[in-house]
């Protein structure tokens, strides 16, 4: 057994991201970034609002592995840097619920690449597989700082029936691009709308707001695929993901990665953005390295070698692309990223 391992000097790390993040404005026009950080994770995104972690674009990553040749595949960060997720003090969610929600009359037969149709068939299918399995390596309720749960703590969960519920919320309109605080407050009323209406109600659940084609936040396809944050309220902490349409960023999220098809990119970010929110339902408490990127960032897009995107089959039967998510235990705990795990 390996004994609980500690991992130095995350905070600063952390704080770091906050003070210097190049998306600061990201629901204005931005110029190109520059990267001299991680082009996934942490970043302010609206003034008064928490933290998001934003999921990079393909061509984002894509510029950050080339400036930095030494990265080794399967991280985010430069060579020297600490690989390890670990542990924040925050909460992992040990029982996942998945409540999908599709916002504003722009949905009304406004479907063109079918993404809610692929989206519920992966929440339907995704729970107790062996691809969200590695996420039950990591657990709440230990020392800050442990890398190897071994048997402590209250794991992650890896439940089937992920998914809670679809709520069309399509009476009226939603803002024609919703800023993080809309986002945020529709998660709220999805909260209501389900009768989470106690702190304890959204413990280990997740909100999936989704917009329609035409419809996306400021930045989408350009400064990011998705992201997800959450945001208290009379209800408690509502932990939920912005999901714009993903068809509509073509390459730059996802469609035909790794040859996987024109709509790859829906269940490769959706999935990227379940994972995390399971392993750190409120950022950024949860599950991290000391870059500040979650399992899924640490593995975001890639194209070759071990834990490349790939098909993988769910326990609804389905085969569905998606991306690996960052194990620690992973090749006698070097740690790597994989599509499933024992």
């Amino acid at each position: 057994m390996i004994p609980h391992k500690y991992a130095p000097g995350g905070f600063l790390a952390l704080l770091g991201l906050l003070m210097v993040s190049p998306l600061s404005q990201a629901q204005e026009p931005q110029k190109p970034m520059v990267y001299e950080g991680t082009p996934g994770g942490l970043r302010i995104l609206e003034e008064g609002q928490p933290p998001a972690m934003i999921h990079a674009t393909v061509d984002d990553m894509k510029r950050f592995r080339e400036a930095n040749p030494h990265a080794r595949p399967g991280s985010v960060q430069a060579a020297g840097a600490a690989a390890d997720l670990y542990y924040h003090s925050g909460l992992v969610e040990t029982a996942p619920k998945v409540f999908l929600v599709l916002w504003g009359s722009q949905w009304s037969n406004n479907d063109p690449s079918g993404e809610v149709a692929i989206l519920q068939n992966f929440y339907n299918g995704v729970g107790a597989s062996s691809w969200l399995k590695s996420v039950t390596q990591y657990c709440q309720g230990v020392p800050v700082g442990t890398v190897f749960c071994n048997g402590s703590g209250t794991p992650a969960g890896n439940n089937a029936g992920i998914l809670g519920g679809v709520w069309f919320d399509n009476a009226t309109a939603a803002p024609r691009s919703p800023r993080q605080s809309q986002i945020a407050a529709e998660a709220v009323s999805a909260a209501q709308h389900f009768h989470n209406t106690t702190s304890t109600s959204n413990q280990s659940v997740q909100y999936v707001i989704a917009t329609a084609t035409g419809n996306n936040s400021r930045g989408f396809g350009t400064q990011y695929c998705a992201y997800h944050s959450s945001t208290s309220s009379t209800v408690g902490n509502v932990a939920y993901t912005n999901l714009p349409y993903i068809t509509d960023a073509g390459p730059s999220c996802g469609a035909n990665f790794n040859g996987l098809g024109p709509d790859a990119g829906i269940t490769i970010v959706g999935g990227h953005e379940m994972a995390e929110t399971v392993t750190d339902q409120f950022p950024s408490t949860g599950w991290l390295d000391s870059s500040g990127a979650e399992n899924g960032d640490k593995c975001a897009w890639i194209s070759s070698g071990q834990g490349a995107a790939a098909n993988v089959t769910l326990t609804n039967g389905s085969s569905v692309p998606v991306q690996s998510l960052w194990s620690n235990a992973f090749n006698s705990s070097s740690g790597g990223c994989v599509l499933s795990y024992p």
